[in-house]
């Protein structure tokens, strides 16, 4: 459970995306505030997914081969193939041009609820489920598994939460360095995003074929 949740959550917080908008943010009017925002509902949306598998599994593994148990290595297959598909298919279509969205231009006059709303919108649910069907595995009554899934939500939000303690601290600095970071992933976000889609679905699948015949 472990390793897969450190693969997911590091896919996750790779996505170019969702960072590339956290920056475009930081660099609004208000922009600390309104990254808080952005990331406290990011975080929060993992915490809040967890949370439901918690309660569904009463925090206790199913048993090996039982039916919820392999439901939940099934939900990771499927995820991992259709990941796959999708780096495929990113791969193949022509190259397109990139640039801000559109509403980047409205961004300084956005609130921090919008701000909030957005971290909800670009979260990578098909990576958040996998991480779901994952912590299905979770034991609560043992401390390592509190704090595996504590590390997968943490490092899911890891490039947030260094780039709003960046701005926070020196934000004249961060404001150049990290638009630099945004024209960068923007220039290579097709190959980010079908690198990301095929290791990570072809992680989950060999991971969940594996679980299924042993």
């Amino acid at each position: 459970m472990v390793l897969d949740l450190v693969v997911i959550g590091t896919a996750i917080t790779l996505g170019p995306l969702h960072n590339s908008a956290f920056i475009l943010l930081l660099s609004s009017r208000r922009g600390v505030r309104q990254g808080l925002a952005f990331l406290l509902s990011w975080l929060a949306n993992l915490l809040a997914v967890i949370a439901c598998v918690m309660l569904l599994t009463g925090g206790q593994p199913p048993a090996r081969h039982s039916v919820p148990s392999t439901a939940a290595i099934a939900a990771k297959l499927v995820i991992g193939v259709a990941l796959v598909l999708y780096g495929a298919h990113r791969h193949r279509r022509p190259p397109r041009p990139h640039g801000p969205p559109r509403w980047a231009a409205r961004i300084d006059g956005a609130s921090p609820a919008t701000a909030a709303a957005l971290a909800w919108l670009l979260q990578p649910w098909a990576l958040v489920g996998a991480g779901a069907a994952t912590a299905v595995d979770a034991d609560l009554s043992t401390l390592a598994d509190w704090l595996a899934l504590a590390a997968y939500c943490l490092l899911a939000t890891l490039s947030l939460v260094v780039m709003e303690m960046y701005a926070f601290s020196a934000p004249a600095r961060a404001n150049a360095r990290l638009n630099a970071l945004r024209s960068w992933l923007e220039q290579h976000q097709e190959q980010l995003i079908v690198v990301l889609s095929l290791l990570a679905g072809l992680w989950l699948t060999a991971r969940s074929v594996y679980q299924l015949i042993v």
